[in-house]
This record gives structure tokens, C-alpha cells and sequence, in this order.
């Protein structure tokens, strides 16, 4: 009933204002993924309770208690249910071919990648076979057009690449690594959908500012379901998203930075996905440093995250994700500033202010040495 009503005044509004309509079809993919979700996610439960799906309390792991999951289906029909409403409606209008193609390309992709995490969730899958099906994949996507055609170093020149065998796999690699860096920071209840959630905002906004109003879309819906899974995954978590989830949503965030962000043949577009994404990226190169410095494999799960770190020091599971989502939107509005958005620069000293306020309650909190 909640979707109709969405419908009806979706509708409402663009016959009222058509001149604003693809504005509304991005508020629409993303009501309709958020409210899917908020009815999904308890039915979901409700299934992976029956079935047994749940995931066990053990020494690696923070919960106490046996927790479901598979929300990661829920997200996938949220997400999937705003994007289809959208296309229903002709919000994706009508796509040049190579446009089109890669939309395609990271929503297949996308579905694809949820297929792996759930097969893992429900089978434990090996990560070598999982690496595997997850760098085929990312082949299909980059065959699609889901390609990354610039490159820069750091205060460097941009580079064009035109050559196929140097785009693959600096593709397969951004797109592999996105889907695990995500998967690596669910170690804690609604970490994980929370950073997705802000950085498919901040990726919403420059998308749209760059004039790439389809990956925008893409954006909204993840944004949507993302935030909506976040009632039901936040501290204490009554369902874990799991790999099918964080999967699907890694893969999501990466296939709209290439064809949403890295698109413009600017420098500071094509550094601006490493920007929003940065926690987990500097987080997952952190932890396969150190493994790797230790003589182990990358692939052994420990408590090296920031978030284990975090709660080492006698900081709370809650103040631990808060603290986390400050530094991400701090992230994420330092990007709208590189992009050259309206106010950018009050939205980063606004977000500064925010991750000082949440910084000191870090320190205050943390369990002093005895």
C-alpha cells in the first residue's frame, strides 16, 4: 500500500511539474527501494529464522547471539523494485546504445554478484572459487562497457587509456575490490549499510551534478535500500545483510563511480570514487599490508579493521559505526567540493564540525592503558 501511494503522488507531481520530473524519479527510486526494504526485511527474517539460516556467535565475531543472514535478499528486492518502478515510468528515458549498455552492464552485474554472496551465504563457498566467478564477472561488466578509461596518479596529469588489455583488468581489479573492501567492513552491526547508504547519497548528488542522470538513478535506489536495511541492522542487529548483500552493494557503488563519476575526463572527477569510497578501500589495503607484512594470507579473517581496532579501545559497537559514518560523509563532502558543488565547501566544514564532535567522543570513551 505504502508503494501505491509513492505511485500516486510520484505521478501526481510529474503532471503538475514536468518540468521537473527527472528530479522525481530519483526521489522515487529511492522511496520505493526504502519502503520495499522496510517491508522485506522482517519477512526475510521470518524466513531465515524457519530455514536456519543464521550466523553463529564465535571468537572472530562480535554478536553474542545466532542473527540471520540473508537481509542481503531484502536489500537485492528493494534496490531491484525501485529501479524496475523507475523503468515502468520512462525514467531511464530513452539511452544512446553505449549509455544503455552500461547500465546494463552494472545492473547484471550487480544481480550477479548478489547470486555468488548468496550462494556463499548459504553454502560457504571457497574465497578462491569466489575470487574467480567475481573477476569473470567484472570481465562480462567491463564487455558491457563498464570500463575505466582514465587514469591519474596524485597530482599528476590524466591519462587516457586506450588500450583494452591495460583497461580490463585495472577495471576487474577496481570492481573486485570494491565488492570485497565492502564485504570486509560488515563486521559490525550496520557499518556496512550505513557507509553504502552515505556514499550512494554523496555518488546520487555528483552523478546528477555531472549531468549522468541514469547512473544517478542507480545511486538513489541503493541509497534507498541501504538506508532502509539500516532500521533493522543498526546496533543491536536484528538481521546481518551477509555476503549476498554487501556483494550486491559493493558492485553497485562501483559500477556507478565508473560510468557515473569516472566518466568525465577531468582529474579530480576520475579521484573523486576513491575519495567517497575511501574507508573501505584504505581499510581492506591496510589490513592486506599488514597479513601479508606477517608472513599470512590476505584471505584470513582477524580483527584488524578499523572497527576491531575501535572496539579494542573500549569503544562502543554504536559510537563505532557513528564515529565511521562521520568520517565517510567528512569524506563525501570533501568530494562535492572537489566537484565544484554549490556550497560544497559549507558542506565540508559542516561535516568537519561533525567529525570533530564525534572524534572527541572517541577519545573521551576509549579504555585508558592501566
Amino acid at each position: 500500500m505504502v508503494v501505491v501511494k509513492i505511485l500516486y503522488i510520484t505521478v501526481s507531481l510529474m503532471i503538475a511539474n514536468p518540468s521537473h520530473s527527472n528530479e522525481i524519479y530519483h526521489l522515487l527510486a529511492f522511496l520505493v527501494s526504502m519502503n520495499v526494504v522496510l517491508w522485506a526485511t522482517p519477512v526475510v527474517k521470518v524466513i531465515g529464522l524457519k530455514s536456519g539460516y543464521i550466523d553463529k556467535p564465535s571468537e572472530r565475531k562480535i554478536h553474542k547471539k545466532p542473527v540471520v543472514r540473508i537481509g542481503g535478499v531484502a536489500i537485492f528486492v528493494g534496490t531491484t523494485a525501485g529501479l524496475l518502478v523507475v523503468w515502468w515510468l520512462g525514467g531511464f528515458g530513452v539511452l544512446p546504445p553505449a549509455k544503455d549498455a552500461e547500465i546494463w552492464g552494472v545492473t547484471i552485474g550487480a544481480v550477479l554478484f548478489f547470486i555468488i554472496g548468496l550462494a556463499d551465504d548459504l553454502f560457504s563457498l571457497s574465497p578462491q572459487f569466489r575470487l574467480i566467478l567475481q573477476s569473470v564477472i567484472a570481465g562480462f561488466a567491463w564487455y558491457k562497457g563498464v570500463r575505466i578509461e582514465f587514469f591519474t596518479i596524485p597530482f599528476g596529469e590524466l591519462i587516457h587509456i586506450d588500450m583494452w588489455w591495460l583497461s580490463l583488468p585495472i577495471t576487474v581489479i577496481w570492481l573486485v575490490g570494491m565488492v570485497n573492501a565492502i564485504n570486509w567492513i560488515d563486521g559490525l552491526d550496520g557499518l556496512a549499510a550505513g557507509v553504502c547508504g552515505i556514499a550512494a547519497v554523496v555518488m546520487l548528488i555528483v552523478s546528477l551534478f555531472m549531468n549522468q542522470p541514469a547512473a544517478a538513478l542507480l545511486a538513489a535506489a541503493l541509497a534507498g535500500g541501504a538506508l532502509g536495511f539500516l532500521r533493522y541492522n543498526f546496533n543491536p542487529a536484528e538481521i546481518f545483510m551477509g555476503d549476498g548483500g554487501a556483494y550486491f552493494m559493493g558492485f553497485m557503488l562501483a559500477g556507478v563511480a565508473v560510468i557515473g563519476i569516472a566518466k568525465t575526463a577531468a582529474v579530480t572527477a576520475v579521484f573523486l570514487p576513491f575519495l567517497i569510497l575511501a574507508v573501505p578501500i584504505v581499510d581492506m589495503t591496510w589490513v592486506i599490508f599488514s597479513r601479508i607484512c606477517q608472513g599470512k594470507s590476505p584471505f584470513l579473517p582477524d580483527k584488524r579493521h578499523i572497527h576491531h581496532r575501535l572496539l579494542q579501545a573500549g569503544v562502543s559497537q554504536r559510537l563505532t559505526a557513528i564515529y565511521i559514518y562521520s568520517l565517510t560523509l567528512w569524506l563525501g563532502s570533501i568530494a562535492l567540493a572537489f566537484a565544484g558543488f554549490p556550497s560544497g565547501g559549507v558542506y565540508t566544514l559542516a561535516s568537519t564540525l561533525l567529525l570533530a564532535y564525534t572524534t572527541w567522543h572517541v577519545w573521551r570513551n576509549r579504555r585508558l592503558p592501566s
